[in-house]
């Protein structure tokens, strides 16, 4: 009897490592970090042949109609009254005004690597928000917080003459990412994965599109490279990162997951240097270095105060 219950009861122990990943290794970390940092490289030629904003409303509108049809044949439950508004503001905000303007930054000439370090800096902002509601910073947040902003600033140093209004819009985008996720963490928490993505897509679709056609709508001068940038996006970017992002969620704490987003700058520039041909200069990597190592210790500061 004794030896039965310790043949039961070992694989329950063998099931996780004690940080909550899986302990049998798994590719998807590794594969969700190229695909997501692939997002800007596949924006490079489409800004070139396109508005970018032109390119969001394709994106959006090609991905949530995909993504809403997919919810539809598995027949997930769609928010509705108030739930509903909630989703499509917090959709407006990380869909439209983040990827707005992010890619508009980068059709200014503002390197991928820079545009993605920015949008990593949301876990910190996201931290620090919610400290400055009444939680305590540590010291080795604090640091954090301080060698990130001095990463972005020496990221961005040699290209501020040339392209001020990219970093205004890589702020500007790092601020909807960030309230966008506070605004749904606070009031639609248990959103349907795949129905609400869907919703907030729709929703940011008209919006790009309008702003688009406020901007000065400009034809689009390579429809191939318009047309390959597009479907990238819509279908690796906004669907198939999205829901390994949701499966690893389902295996691991969501504060183990978003640590991956910190790897996402240097795999974006590695990214932009082998395949789009953007060079690097010695300041923006050391910007990016001391960027993602302030990025990573002040999430690990915030676990352990946690």
């Amino acid at each position: 009897m004794t030896s039965a219950r310790v043949r039961e009861a070992a694989p329950a122990r063998r099931v996780r490592w004690p940080s909550g990943w899986p302990k049998r290794w798994s590719p998807a970390p590794a594969v969700f970090v190229v695909l997501w940092s692939s997002a800007f490289i596949a924006g490079i030629p489409g800004v070139k042949a396109a508005p970018p904003l032109l390119l969001m409303f394709a994106r959006f509108a090609v991905a949530g109609l995909l993504l809403g049809a997919y919810a539809l044949v598995r027949r997930v439950p769609w928010p509705r009254g108030r739930a509903l508004a909630h989703v499509a503001v917090a959709g407006l905000l990380i869909q439209a005004v983040q990827f707005g303007a992010f890619f508009s930054a980068l059709g200014t000439g503002l390197p991928a690597a820079v545009v993605s370090l920015v949008q990593g800096l949301n876990p910190v902002v996201i931290v620090l928000a919610a400290r400055l509601l009444g939680e305590r910073i540590g010291a080795g947040q604090w640091l954090g917080f301080g060698l990130g902003l001095a990463g972005v600033v020496l990221a961005v140093a040699d290209r501020v003459s040339l392209s001020a209004s990219g970093v205004a819009l890589c702020l500007l985008g790092l601020a909807g990412l960030s309230a966008g996720t506070l605004y749904q963490q606070r009031y639609v928490p248990r959103m349907d994965a795949l129905s609400g993505t869907a919703v907030q897509l729709l929703v940011s679709a008209p919006v790009a599109g309008l702003a688009w056609l406020a901007t000065g709508p400009i034809a689009v001068s390579d429809w191939s490279a318009f047309g390959l940038s597009v479907g990238w996006m819509a279908l690796v970017n906004s669907i198939a990162a999205f829901i390994l992002l949701n499966r690893m969620l389902l295996r691991a704490p969501a504060s183990r997951v978003s640590t991956l987003f910190f790897l996402t700058p240097a795999v974006t520039a590695v990214l932009a240097w082998s395949l789009a041909g953007q060079p690097l200069s010695p300041l923006a990597v050391a910007g990016l270095v001391l960027g993602g190592g302030g990025v990573l210790l002040a999430n690990l500061s915030t676990r352990r105060a946690i």
